[in-house]
């Protein structure tokens, strides 16, 4: 799906495919490298190979139960969203999310875009009906996007994170209800 960004470049919004390893290999180490608020270190990232992130994506491709869609804009990756579904059958009902952003990209409605395509692909699965993640506690501009599409926090976990410094975060759970069961 194409939108439109406030600086006049296209965004499209598409799902991965195997042959996006390399780009979103290198998307995932810059991200790394610019924001604390990713579980992967710039070290973690800069370790894994093209091969590694097509393991990764063969978790994604062809597999309904699961989403991965990528943000691009002029051919290059600035973005993602996944959800996972659990595969425990008592949890069948969870989906679990992740997104990010690069850096620059941030107030342009990327995340927005995102949040949107993930959220109408979890409403038309067939066993979705609770989407779930945890955040930096800190990280206040994602937790405001979360609260703006009705996510809402069910609870804390204290010094959740070790940053490099030695210093601890706390991660909060969200969830946001998307249909009755």
């Amino acid at each position: 799906m194409q939108h439109f960004l406030p600086n006049g470049q296209v965004l499209l919004v598409r799902p991965a495919t195997l042959e996006d390893a390399p780009a979103l290999l290198a998307l995932y180490q810059q991200l790394t490298t610019e924001t604390g608020f990713l579980l992967m270190t710039p070290q973690e990232s800069a370790a894994l190979t093209v091969a590694d992130e097509e393991v990764f994506l063969r978790s994604f491709c062809n597999r309904p139960q699961h989403l991965m869609l990528l943000a691009e804009t002029e051919g290059r990756l600035v973005g993602s969203i996944s959800i996972k579904q659990s595969g425990f059958r008592k949890e069948k009902h969870l989906g679990q999310l992740g997104i990010a952003v690069l850096h620059e990209c941030w107030n342009m409605g990327i995340g927005r875009r995102l949040m949107t395509a993930g959220i109408r692909w979890a409403e038309q699965h067939e066993e979705l009906e609770i989407i779930h993640f945890n955040v930096f506690a800190n990280n206040e501009r994602a937790i405001q996007l979360y609260r703006n599409f009705g996510f809402m926090e069910y609870g804390r976990l204290p010094q959740a994170f070790k940053q490099s410094d030695g210093t601890y975060g706390d991660s909060i759970f969200m969830s946001k209800r998307i249909k009755n069961g």
